[in-house]
């Protein structure tokens, strides 16, 4: 899709503070939103898809990567969920920009220590399939 970064964090209930490059937001529902690059993805288990990065590859004195600073510190202390923006910039700047929501996986913050931060995205339905087992099983 080609979506701007505020249609993209709009999706999931939430406004960027930059409408160019916000890094992170939080949502209306609680939950963080992460602009997330294809580069830093990896796949460490079945069903798990991470993204792994550091603060440090950002300009730090920038007001977006002190959001992000802090929106990964609330995620993490306060175990909220992360919503994932995927945006693709093109190599030597050709073509236009384009994002996309994945809505059907869900985040958690694994690790932050201030600059290294790992986030472990899983699919909702598996999610949604242990809750209604466990509702079948009472």
């Amino acid at each position: 899709m080609h979506l701007s970064l505020v249609e993209a964090f709009g999706r999931f209930g939430s406004k960027p503070y930059n409408r160019a490059r916000a890094l992170s937001a939080i949502a209306t529902d609680g939950a963080m939103v992460l602009n997330c690059s294809p580069a830093y993805f990896g796949h460490p288990a079945q069903g798990v898809l991470r993204y792994e990065d550091r603060l440090s590859r950002e300009v730090l004195r920038t007001r977006p990567a002190e959001l992000l600073g802090q929106h990964l510190t609330l995620a993490r202390d306060a175990d909220l969920p992360v919503r994932m923006v995927v945006t693709s910039v093109p190599s030597e700047n050709k073509g236009t920009v384009s994002r996309h929501v994945r809505a059907d996986l869900i985040g958690k913050v694994v690790m932050f220590d201030g600059d290294h931060f790992i986030v472990d995205f899983t699919r909702r339905e598996e999610t949604r399939r242990v809750g209604g087992a466990a509702r079948r099983l009472r």
